[in-house]
């Protein structure tokens, strides 16, 4: 089954979305991010991607709580993603409600911090691989941090059960997922890949759902929120796929 992850991005407590993660290219869409997380639990999401961009960008956790109040109100399983930094805060997010915690600039950093982490909590992390072309970036994507491929191979021999592959160049832009390099991402692992960034339409969900066995999730954000498909297009384009 190929699931979809709706984006709640939170900046300064308001749902926000950033074009190719600038945070100079804000638009703020909802001020209540619980409230737009309730829409999607509404529409028939059963997970969330929630990321404090606050934390991304500076390493301060600004957002984090707000996990457990999107949790209560929408029984939805949440992704949390933004700004860990150590045990802590997996196991803060966790005691929040979140499902699963997204590891990006600490695990590039530090691998070996990867591998501490499901040490301690099991397999509900997954480590967030974001590039421009098969240039890492960390820090909300503002510094470089490696190569793509190679990140793939330590992680893999490490255990790492997921990656979240976002392709920066097409974050925020509408102009469809970059599916080829997805394809290459997939064949250099054995864990499950979750698709990030660029999806503008249904046939991108389609394409995205059928491009590599590997790739079982999107997240979707812009889309959602710009009125380019409903989720409950979305969710039912996902469910015929399945049949």
């Amino acid at each position: 089954m190929f699931t979809l992850y709706p984006a709640v991005d939170i900046k300064d407590g308001r749902a926000v979305r950033l074009t190719q993660g600038r945070a100079d290219e804000e638009t703020v869409y909802d001020q209540d991010p619980v409230a737009a997380a309730q829409a999607f639990a509404d529409a028939g999401a059963e997970w969330l991607h929630v990321v404090d961009l606050d934390a991304a960008f500076t390493g301060e956790p600004c957002n984090r709580h707000l996990i457990e109040r999107i949790v209560a109100g929408t029984g939805c399983r949440v992704q949390a993603s933004g700004g860990v930094r150590t045990l802590d805060d997996v196991q803060a997010s966790l005691g929040y409600g979140a499902e699963r915690v997204v590891i990006g600039t600490m695990a590039l950093k530090d691998p070996g911090f990867v591998t501490r982490v499901l040490d301690a909590v099991g397999p509900r992390i997954a480590v967030g691989l974001d590039a421009r072309g098969t240039v890492l970036q960390a820090r909300g994507w503002t510094e470089e941090a490696g190569d793509l491929f190679a990140a793939l191979t330590t992680f893999t021999e490490i255990g790492v059960p997921r990656f979240v592959y976002t392709d920066v160049a097409k974050d925020g832009m509408l102009q469809g997922p970059n599916v080829e390099m997805l394809r290459k991402v997939a064949d250099a692992t054995t864990a499950h890949v979750t698709a990030s960034g660029g999806v503008s339409s249904l046939e991108d969900l389609r394409e995205l759902a059928g491009c590599h066995q590997r790739v079982d999730a999107a997240i979707v954000g812009k889309a959602l929120y710009s009125g380019a498909f409903t989720l409950e297009e979305a969710l039912a384009t996902v469910a015929e796929l399945a049949r």
